[in-house]
Formats: C-alpha cells, sequence, structure tokens
C-alpha cells in the first residue's frame, strides 16, 4: 500500500497504544497536577482545578489507583502534586507511597483544593492553578489526557501550544478509512507490530485476570462466567469486562489504552484474543485482526472525538467485532457489514461517568459485536435508511459519529447536570 498511509498508520498504533494507571481522566489530572508542581518547586498550600464537564463526569465516581478507596477530582489534583511523576505521564501514580496517601488525606481534610466547571470549551480540557505563599503555577491540557498547551510559572507563561484538537496528535488522522485499514491490516509486518499488540495483550489479560480472581466494584466479569458458562461467547465479554471491573475500582496494575481509554484498549484486544485462541488461530492471523481491531476503533473515535455521551465501549466494541469477523475469514464485505450491525444496535448506549457499570456496558457492546458477526455470515443485517444506517459502513461511522458528535451535546450536558445533583 501507499508508503506515507502505511508509515501513518504504524505511528497512530504507537500514539494511540500506551500504558495508563488507572481510568484516564483523574490521572491526566493527576498528571496535570504534577506538571504544576514541578513548576512550583514545592508542595503547594492552595490548588483550583477548572474541568471541563466530561471530565467532571468521569472523575466523579471512580476510585483513583494506588488510593484503596479514594475518588473525585481533588483526591486526584493533591495525590498528583505530592507524589505524582509527571515524566511518567499516564502512569504518573506508578510510584505512590504510603507516606504520599497519608499527605494527600491530610491535606484533603485541610480543604486546599478547590474545584470549578469550564463551561464553553473542549469536551476534555482542565486548568490546574496551584500557590505557595506569592509562589504560582499553572498547566493546562486539551483535547487529549497528556496534551499541555500551556505552562505558566508566577504569571509568566514558559510553555504554550495552540489549542487544536488536531494539535493533540502528532499523527494525519484524515487518512483513515476503512479500506485503508482493512489493506494496512492484512498486509503490516508483523515485525513492526508484534511488541506493541504483545505488551497490549499482556497488560491487559493481567488485569482482566485480576478482576476475574478478586472483588473489584460489581464483578460483572466473574458474574457473566459465574451465571452463563465459560464458553467462547462469554469469556469474550468477560475478559474486559472483569479488567473495567478492577480498573474503575482502584487496582493499580497498568492497561494498554486505545482512544485515550483503558476500557476501550481492553474491549479492542482481549476479545480477539479470547476468539483467536479457540480458533486455533496462528500468531500472524491474530496480530492482523488486532490491528484491524484497534485502527477500526480509532477511526470511530476520530469521528465522535475522545469524550462525548456516546459510550466508548460501542466503538471499541465495533473494532473488535471487526477483529472477531477477520479470524473467521470473513472478507471486507462481511467485516463491515459486522461494524454497521453492531453500530445499529448499541449505539444508544450513553457515558453517565467512569464507574463500576462501565464494565456491563462493554459486556453488552461485545455481545452485540458477536451477534452482529454472526448476522454478517449469514449475509443478514441492517440496510441503508434504517435510522442511521446509510449505503456503507464508511457512511454509517459518520452518520453515528455525526450523532454522537453533535446530536448529543446537549445530552451530555443534562447527565452532566443530573449527575451533580445531590
Amino acid at each position: 500500500m501507499d508508503k506515507r498511509i502505511y508509515e501513518e498508520y504504524l505511528e497512530i498504533l504507537k500514539e494511540e497504544l500506551v500504558p495508563a494507571l488507572g481510568c484516564t481522566e483523574p490521572i491526566a489530572i493527576a498528571y496535570g497536577a504534577a506538571k504544576a508542581r514541578e513548576l512550583l518547586g514545592q508542595l503547594p498550600e492552595q490548588i483550583v482545578v477548572r474541568c471541563s464537564g466530561n471530565i467532571i463526569k468521569n472523575v466523579k465516581a471512580v476510585i483513583v489507583p494506588a488510593t484503596g478507596d479514594m475518588k473525585g477530582i481533588e483526591t486526584s489534583a493533591i495525590l498528583g502534586a505530592v507524589g505524582g511523576n509527571a515524566d511518567k505521564k499516564l502512569e504518573v501514580l506508578v510510584d505512590i507511597r504510603d507516606e504520599d496517601l497519608e499527605k494527600t488525606r491530610e491535606l484533603l481534610k485541610k480543604k486546599i483544593c478547590r474545584v470549578e466547571l469550564l463551561e464553553g470549551v473542549s469536551n476534555l480540557q482542565i486548568i490546574i492553578e496551584m500557590s505557595t505563599g506569592k509562589e504560582t503555577a499553572l498547566a493546562e491540557i486539551a483535547f487529549a489526557h497528556t496534551n499541555i498547551v500551556r505552562l505558566e510559572k508566577n504569571g509568566e507563561v514558559v510553555f504554550s501550544k495552540e489549542k487544536r484538537a488536531e494539535s493533540a496528535a502528532e499523527t494525519d488522522r484524515s487518512l483513515l478509512n476503512l479500506k485503508d485499514i482493512y489493506e494496512f491490516a492484512k498486509t503490516v509486518r508483523i515485525e513492526d507490530v508484534q511488541d506493541l499488540l504483545d505488551r497490549q495483550l499482556a497488560y491487559n489479560m493481567t488485569i482482566a485476570k485480576e478482576g476475574l480472581t478478586k472483588k473489584y466494584g460489581a464483578n460483572v466479569g466473574a458474574t457473566i462466567l459465574k451465571y452463563y458458562g465459560d464458553d467462547v461467547r462469554n469469556r469474550a465479554r468477560a475478559l474486559p469486562a472483569a479488567g473495567s471491573d478492577a480498573r474503575m475500582n482502584g487496582c493499580a496494575l497498568p492497561v494498554m489504552i486505545n482512544s485515550g481509554s483503558g476500557n476501550q484498549g481492553m474491549t479492542v484486544s482481549l476479545p480477539v484474543a479470547v476468539f483467536a485462541d479457540y480458533l486455533f488461530a496462528d500468531e500472524e492471523t491474530k496480530y492482523r485482526a488486532l490491528v484491524l481491531s484497534n485502527l477500526a476503533a480509532i477511526y470511530q473515535k476520530n469521528e465522535l472525538g475522545k469524550l462525548s455521551a456516546y459510550c466508548g465501549a460501542v466503538s471499541a466494541a465495533t473494532g473488535a467485532g471487526a477483529g472477531i469477523a477477520y479470524l473467521h475469514g470473513g472478507d471486507f464485505e462481511v467485516i463491515m457489514e459486522t461494524m454497521t450491525n453492531t453500530l445499529a444496535n448499541v449505539s444508544g448506549i450513553v457515558c453517565d461517568g467512569a464507574k463500576a457499570s462501565c464494565a456491563a456496558k462493554i459486556a453488552s457492546s461485545v455481545d452485540a459485536a458477536i451477534m452482529a458477526y454472526y448476522m454478517a455470515a449469514n449475509h443478514q443485517g441492517f440496510k441503508n435508511g434504517e435510522g442511521l444506517v446509510k449505503k456503507d459502513a464508511e457512511a454509517t461511522i459518520k452518520s453515528f459519529g455525526r450523532m454522537g458528535r453533535e446530536g448529543m451535546r446537549s445530552t451530555d450536558v443534562e447527565i452532566l447536570k443530573i449527575m451533580l445533583e445531590p
């Protein structure tokens, strides 16, 4: 295929498939706080965290990793300032010690942190200001979880870059389309992606097994296996759900993310791995299915945006469905029909923040993707003009992307209002 497209797709995978510790929204706050603390040069006496509504929504109910049971924006910001390592980016809290937790609890009791809602900004925006005496520092993140757009020390800008969504990615996402994604998955040199995908499976399988064997959240993954049985379809649903059980509820194990989300990273990879084992697929076929799944999900999120009222488990599961179809030997048309069938079914699932029930939404979305493949394999599917379904999968993805990006804006606002009510 075209050399530029090949190299750009490879870089997109490398840019998106990175490790993260815990839910990426509280981690983004901790990262911003760690950057501001670096500038301040000492522990802050006061912190003000200003966030877009989607950040508040995704931090409100999720346990901050390494804390045991602590939640919230204040916890994320103070802990990042106290013990965060900004050089680790989305693993900023990996080196947290017991004394850091004790200091964080102490500062929480002193109420040194204030939270404010940012309105009229991007869905992913964080401004953290901190001060000690007359010394001040500020860090601003926008459009992507580690995309620093401004740093200030004592009111003077020490770093800035243009605040545009495109500036959050080093790669050219305009090149993404389903035909080229399919061609890339079929022809990519395995040595170019093997290490990356091996890490994705190793990290995500480890946390999934943790979620299956220990008590986290509502234990959705373990419940599926206990009551539905241990066949391939249930394992494909249970493993990413169990990983989410653990990740949303304080587990300190890292995951490999996709589209800025650990839940999406597990959803695009683990069902594909389960079906690859079940079908005795060779390693090359498994890797190609994973490439297809990952890029198909990234393409959908490029249409939707990083954060919205549209549940990311749906786009990730749609990618996984494409990978599952590929493993079964499905051609381009079957893979495209699988994606369309999935979107036509569960795209109405809303995101009401990161929390325990994300695991159940993952399980439901993967179930829909599996059914979508079986329908496509039997030449059955939803047709052009039925709801938001269009003439082909490419147009259908744009249709549902527009619905999630534009149509659900007011839904997003109303969800936040309801969540913030006492």
